[in-house]
Formats: structure tokens, C-alpha cells, sequence
């Protein structure tokens, strides 16, 4: 095998790459000649078909698997022999191939950069450390009692308040066009029956629960409402409707106590036993906050120092990616608040910059754990497993079997606890200052950053 370097500019390297005819032709008589002792052809003995058949009936077929397994083959040996660390899979060209004739290919790659590691005694952050009060932790439990409201029925005869429930029947029907009359069509889901509806409350269509004030058991009213442009429904979006709903009973809402009973309704012995687990949930969400704010004061440190040059193939590929959910969010009117108002262009450049800050970083973050030998075990492969597979009650053993069958989405898990088990590695190296903060400081900070 002949290898000639034909590039060699940064990271980007380009190699062509002769194979003898005589190792392509031997190669190929050989896997013929395998070939023949295992074939069963009628009117031959098994293993017993002439070469010249073998060769009339399978030889381009498979001097197409050898043409492909030589060329890979090659291509590996110019990898390995030259230690080089390919950042994608290298691209592959055939020069040319006639029978008989030397195969010869061209080899494009870009390599891995050599990536220095960092001063982390020189990286400097600040780590916060909250703790809920006892405010909060009340207000906690306010909320669940909220959560935990039922209803009951309203005996006397009033007007129906804010916060009110109405129980009612209601048929939804479009609007007919402009010259049209009737009474309009009615629409999937615009019907329903015995529903509790919360007056001048959230859920439904906008403009509808507010005016259903001042209605009575008994009562019926129509409603005019115009659905929203971005409704789910294409085919109700901005239409404009009609409900007929007739009030049937009213209920209140009640809110329990926050006492032993109400604790012990949710599943708690005690209710100072609901109180700690409350306060260990803000506690664990604080955490989970200050955890990602130091996390990211840490890749924005390494980001300032990280100075080595990026393969352009990767940063394209996470580029198309993002580009794909932009493009997406453009189409449906969902840009960021900081990206409305900017040109095509100026969002490309921005976004191409992002890519190559993720790229550089994720580079540096796999080259920090090879140099100190993290990785990930099959027991916390396996731990992150189960927690995922408790996301869907009921479905764990579901989950865990598509795991077993799909090791890729497997691993998928890993790259995540790589990533943490690198920054804990870093951390214990860097100046880590910490300071106790109230929880509006933490939280207002987290969302800040």
C-alpha cells in the first residue's frame, strides 16, 4: 500500500492512497475460493461448483465487498500508523479502480487539536448556599393545601362570583361566515356536559369564563368568544364561536387546613413530617440551582482559557442542529426575546459562534477526563437507567427493556454524568469560595445568569 500526504493545513489532512491490483485480485480469488467450498448449487455437489461458475455468478458482487473492505481497511491503516485522533468520521473518495488495475482513493479528515490542559489552582468561583425558611416552607404547604381543595355544593340562590364553580352543559358552534346564515357548526370537543367550570378563571378559551358572572343555576347564556391564532387546533384558530351554556349547579372551592389531617390525607403520618419533606425539596431545588450556577462560572472560566483551534466539521454539524430548531422557532413565532428583531444573518453568526464555544468546550471537558482517567461505571450507567425508567410510573419495566435493547439510547446516559463527574473533578481543584445567600438572592441570580 502506497500513502501520499496531499494536505496537510491546521487540523485538515488529505492522504492519497494506492492498493496493488495484486493484493485487490487475491483478495478476491480467495473469498471466491471460500465461497466455492460452501456453495449449493443445483446439478453440483456440494462445495463442488466449478471456479468459472463461481466467478460468472458471484465475482462482481463480491469484488464489490472487497473494493469496500479494502478501502476501509486502508483508510484505518493511514489512521492508525500515523496515531492520528479523527474528529469525525473521515471522508472517502475513489480516484480510480479498472479491472486489473491499482485501486487508488483519496482520504480527507480533520484531526482532533492537541488541547492544553488548564490552570485549574488559577480558576476562581463563587459557590452560593441557601436554606429555606420557614416562610417559605409555610408558603409551600399553602400551596399544596390549594392543591388539594375540593368542592362543595352551594345551597343558596346568588349570582355567581370569581372563584365560583359552575357546573354546566354548553354546545360550542363557528361562527358562519360573513352572508351566511344559521346558527353556525358545531365542533369536535365544543360539547360537553356536567362541567365544572371556574368563573372568570383560567383553562379555558380566553374571554370565556368571564362571562359566565352573574349566572344561576338554571340560567342560560350565550357566549362569544374568538379563538387564538396559535390555538392547537388549525382548524379553529382564529375563528370566532358561539357556546350556548346552561348553568346546572354551582359549588365553591374550599381549601383544607394545614393541620395533622390534611397531612395525613396526601400520605404523611404526621404533619411535621409533610414540613420536612418540604423543606428538603426547597432545599434540594436550591441546591440543584447553586449547583448550576457554579457549574456554569466554571465553563465560563475554562471558555476564557481555552485557546486551541476547533475542526470545522463538528462545529458545522452542532450548527445544523441548532439551526434546525431556529429555523423552527422562526416559522411559529417562538424566537427568544433576544433574538427578536435580528436578521438572518446576524442570528446565523451568533449561533455559529455558540456552536463553536459547546464544541471547543465539550473537546476540553473529554480531553480533562481521558488526561485524569474519569469515566463512567456500569453502575451509574445503570443507576441513571432506573431514575429514568422512574419517570414513567408504571412503565419502568417498559423503559429498562428498551434500554437493554437499545444501547445507544443507553448511552446517551453517559456523556451527562461524564460531564458532572469532570466538573466535581475540577471543582475539587479550583478556588471555590462559598457564601450563604438568602433564596430570592440565589434564585434571582440563577435566572440572571
Amino acid at each position: 500500500m502506497q500513502v501520499t500526504e496531499v494536505a496537510n493545513d491546521g487540523l485538515k489532512r488529505a492522504y492519497t492512497v494506492v492498493v496493488p491490483a495484486g493484493d485487490i485480485a487475491a483478495e478476491r480469488s480467495k473469498r471466491l475460493a471460500e465461497l466455492g467450498r460452501d456453495l449449493r448449487l443445483p446439478g453440483f455437489r456440494p462445495g463442488k461448483v466449478p471456479a468459472k461458475v463461481v466467478e460468472q455468478r458471484y465475482g462482481q458482487a463480491v469484488m464489490s465487498e472487497v473494493l469496500e473492505q479494502s478501502v476501509n481497511k486502508a483508510a484505518d491503516q493511514v489512521v492508525t500508523d500515523r496515531g492520528l485522533r479523527p474528529a469525525l468520521q473521515p471522508k472517502i473518495e475513489l480516484v480510480n479502480f479498472a479491472p486489473e488495475a491499482d485501486l487508488e482513493f483519496k482520504v480527507e479528515l480533520e484531526i482532533l487539536p492537541e488541547i492544553p490542559m488548564p490552570d485549574f489552582a488559577g480558576i476562581a468561583v463563587e459557590r452560593l448556599k441557601a436554606e429555606p425558611s420557614d416562610e417559605q416552607v409555610g408558603k409551600a404547604l399553602e400551596t399544596i393545601a390549594s392543591r388539594n381543595r375540593k368542592l362543595e355544593d352551594v345551597t343558596e340562590v346568588k349570582p355567581a362570583e370569581k372563584g365560583d364553580i359552575l357546573v354546566c352543559d354548553f354546545v360550542g358552534r363557528i361562527d358562519p361566515a360573513e352572508g351566511e346564515t344559521g346558527e353556525g357548526e358545531a365542533f369536535p370537543g365544543g360539547t360537553a356536559t356536567d362541567m365544572p367550570i371556574e368563573v372568570d378563571g383560567p383553562g379555558f378559551i380566553p374571554g370565556f369564563t368571564e362571562q359566565l358572572v352573574g349566572m344561576q343555576p338554571g340560567d342560560e347564556r350565550l357566549v362569544k368568544v374568538t379563538f387564538p391564532e396559535n390555538y392547537g387546533s388549525a382548524a379553529l384558530a382564529g375563528k370566532a364561536a358561539t357556546f350556548t351554556v346552561t348553568a346546572k349547579g354551582m359549588k365553591r372551592s374550599v381549601v383544607p387546613p394545614v393541620d395533622e389531617e390534611m397531612a395525613k390525607s396526601i400520605g404523611f403520618d404526621t404533619l411535621d413530617a409533610l414540613k420536612e419533606a418540604v423543606r428538603g425539596s426547597l432545599q434540594q431545588e436550591y441546591d440543584n440551582l447553586a449547583r448550576l450556577k457554579v457549574k456554569r462560572s466554571l465553563l465560563d472560566a475554562l471558555a476564557a482559557r481555552a485557546e486551541f483551534p476547533v475542526p470545522e466539521g463538528m462545529i458545522e454539524a452542532e450548527f445544523a442542529q441548532i439551526w434546525q430548531r431556529v429555523e423552527q422557532d422562526l416559522k411559529a413565532g417562538n424566537l427568544d426575546a433576544d433574538d427578536k428583531g435580528k436578521d438572518e444573518e446576524t442570528l446565523k453568526t451568533e449561533y455559529r459562534g455558540i456552536s463553536e464555544r459547546r464544541i471547543r468546550l465539550g473537546l476540553l471537558l473529554s480531553e480533562i477526563g481521558r488526561t485524569n482517567n474519569i469515566t463512567v461505571t456500569g453502575d451509574e450507567l445503570a443507576r441513571a437507567m432506573r431514575q429514568e425508567a422512574g419517570r414513567y410510573p408504571g412503565q419502568e419495566q417498559q423503559v429498562m427493556e428498551f434500554f437493554r435493547k437499545n444501547p445507544q439510547a443507553a448511552e446517551n446516559l453517559r456523556s451527562p454524568i461524564f460531564e458532572e463527574k469532570v466538573v466535581d473533578f475540577m471543582l475539587e481543584l479550583a478556588k471555590v469560595t462559598d457564601r450563604q445567600v438568602a433564596p430570592e438572592e440565589l434564585t434571582a441570580s440563577a435566572e440572571a445568569a
